[in-house]
This record gives C-alpha cells, sequence and structure tokens, in this order.
C-alpha cells in the first residue's frame, strides 16, 4: 500500500511539474502507453489500519465558581481491519515506459531529459 501512494504521489508530483514541453511529451507517451499496456484492474484483500479514540481511564477536572468540568483522558489505539482495495497490476510496468519514453523523446528534440530548452 505503502509503495502504490509513494509512487501515486511522485507520479502527481512529476506531472505537475516541469516544463509545457515535458508536459506535452510525457502526455504523448502516456497515451500511446495506455493503448500498448491497458490497465489490468484486479481486487486484492489487505490490512487497512484505522484509529480509535478510547479512554485512559485518567478523568481531569477543572472549577470555576460553582462549576466544575470534569473530561476524560482520551488516547488513540491503532487495529487492523481486512479490506478489498481495487489495484492495476501493471501500472509500475506502464509508469516506467512512460518515463523512458518521456526521456528519449525530450533528450531527442531538447537534448536534455527535463525537456528545457538550451539558452
Amino acid at each position: 500500500m505503502t509503495r502504490t501512494v509513494l509512487l501515486s504521489a511522485l507520479g502527481l508530483l512529476l506531472g505537475s511539474c516541469g516544463t509545457p514541453e515535458f508536459r506535452a511529451e510525457k502526455d504523448s507517451c502516456t497515451a500511446d502507453w495506455m493503448t500498448r499496456i491497458p490497465p489490468r484492474h484486479e481486487q486484492e484483500m489487505y490490512n487497512q489500519v484505522q484509529t480509535r479514540q478510547v479512554p485512559t481511564g485518567t478523568t481531569t477536572c477543572t472549577g470555576v465558581g460553582h462549576t466544575v468540568t470534569c473530561h476524560q483522558m482520551m488516547r488513540t489505539e491503532y487495529y487492523t481491519v481486512p479490506a478489498v482495495r481495487t489495484v492495476d497490476r501493471n501500472e509500475p510496468l506502464r509508469d516506467l515506459q512512460i518515463r523512458q519514453c518521456t526521456q528519449q523523446a525530450c533528450i531527442a528534440k531538447y537534448g536534455n531529459a527535463e525537456c528545457e530548452k538550451p539558452g
């Protein structure tokens, strides 16, 4: 799960930066490789981590005038539950091909992997 989240975040980060030329080359490569390696979605079981607040057994009371206010102290408890998620089994290979295609196109057109115009 962490790997998928990291790859998604990295893809989003790379997709949101770069020159317009880089984004254009990446879009072109993405369109090409999406047809060559289409998504293959599968469901898988995993352990989802959830949290809940549980009382610690300690209470803190404060008094102002004739009023006493008490608050139960809580702590965060982590637990896992089985869950199902849908994953694209072809995504890692396709993303690698898109990255390589983009870099090769940029190098061929601009002389660098970032599609930055010389100057």
